[in-house]
């Protein structure tokens, strides 16, 4: 299978239980929730979307033949060490492409593998750590894994319903917008009315990283 890869690069995770972890962000091209229309990157359904994953210039980016390219490309940008190798793959949407030879592919040369999805696909099999962020308005069906990282606030989803689904940690994440101040309060607010929840910044964006 080939692959589609809207940039690779080396940094650190931002976000969720793993922040501040060294890994080779993966971002596959493409989302299920994008309409595609020009001037219009993002649907209704995730219309507050923060992240570049048309097309294949980014840094790192490209196409790939094959598993065995894409996770050599993930061993050149990770450089000299083999201890605790991560690679988080994510989009758009990461289910769209990931299969099961690219995890294998990755295993095979020492890499833990992350995936941020929004669950409207099923997880393929093989997945280290896996972070589902729900999007209003869409059928999830990917209703387990390790992290569900939920941005907030969002019209239409109840966390309280979101804790009946069987997810290790649950996270709230402020919302990345024009009213970023407000969307902070509530996402406190959120925490301290439900305690199963904890708060996530995007750390990276406060330092600096990309």
């Amino acid at each position: 299978m080939a692959y589609a890869v809207k940039e690779c690069f080396l940094t650190l995770q931002g976000e969720g239980v793993q922040s501040g972890s060294r890994a080779v962000f993966l971002r596959f091209a493409g989302c299920n929730l994008w309409s595609g229309r020009e001037g219009d990157r993002a649907s209704a359904q995730c219309n507050f979307c923060d992240t570049d994953f048309v097309g294949t210039d980014g840094e790192g980016g490209g196409k790939f033949a094959d598993a065995e390219a894409l996770a050599d490309r993930v061993v050149s940008i990770w450089g000299e060490g083999e201890g605790r190798r991560l690679v988080v793959i994510t989009g758009g949407e990461p289910m769209l492409q990931l299969d099961p030879a690219l995890v294998e592919a990755l295993h095979v040369r020492g890499f833990r593998v992350a995936v941020e999805s929004n669950g409207t696909l099923p997880a393929v099999e093989g997945i280290d750590w896996l972070c589902v962020s729900p999007k209003a308005g869409t059928d999830v069906v990917q209703r387990s894994g390790d992290e569900l990282k939920l941005v907030w606030p969002q019209d239409g989803i109840d966390p309280a319903a979101l804790e009946q689904w069987d997810f290790a940690n649950f996270l709230i994440q402020p919302m990345d917008c024009e009213r970023c101040e407000e969307a902070m309060q509530a996402a406190i607010e959120l925490v301290m009315e439900r305690p199963r929840w904890r708060l996530s910044l995007q750390t990276h964006k406060l330092i600096g990283l990309p």
